[in-house]
């Protein structure tokens, strides 16, 4: 990987999905409102952070082999879109779905991408 646009690929996916899991853990955060003991609160923050778990466990086989990250990061995507279809209001759940779901969307398709292009250079060579 020699130039710009070859790291700019194989990175920006990488580092999306880990800002994308920090944010979604910031809703794990929710946890801590002082009515809880400490085991309680324990087992509520590891069960609110079950999504983080799934986005880093798809992000380090993805970091190997990218067409499992373009296909599992828009299915979650879709998963998410149809968990939240039921409880639809709009224009709330748009833009809930535009937020949560898109960024896992977009990290498929850059990994999609990444994948397509690293074939193209095999194939040249």
């Amino acid at each position: 990987m020699n130039t710009p646009f070859q790291r700019i690929l194989f990175w920006s996916p990488r580092i999306l999905c880990i800002l994308f899991a920090g944010f979604v853990s910031l809703f794990a955060l929710d946890v801590f409102d002082g009515r809880h003991g400490f085991w309680q609160t324990a087992l509520a923050l590891l069960m609110h952070l079950i999504p983080v778990y799934a986005l880093i466990l798809a992000l380090v086989i993805a970091w190997r082999w990218e067409w499992v990250g373009a296909a599992f990061f828009p299915g979650l995507g879709l998963l998410y879109i149809g968990w939240a279809w039921p409880r639809w209001r709009w224009p709330y759940n748009f833009w809930n779905c535009v937020v949560m779901a898109g960024p896992l969307v977009l990290v498929g398709a850059l990994f999609l991408a990444d994948w397509i292009y690293k074939a193209q250079l095999r194939n040249k060579a």
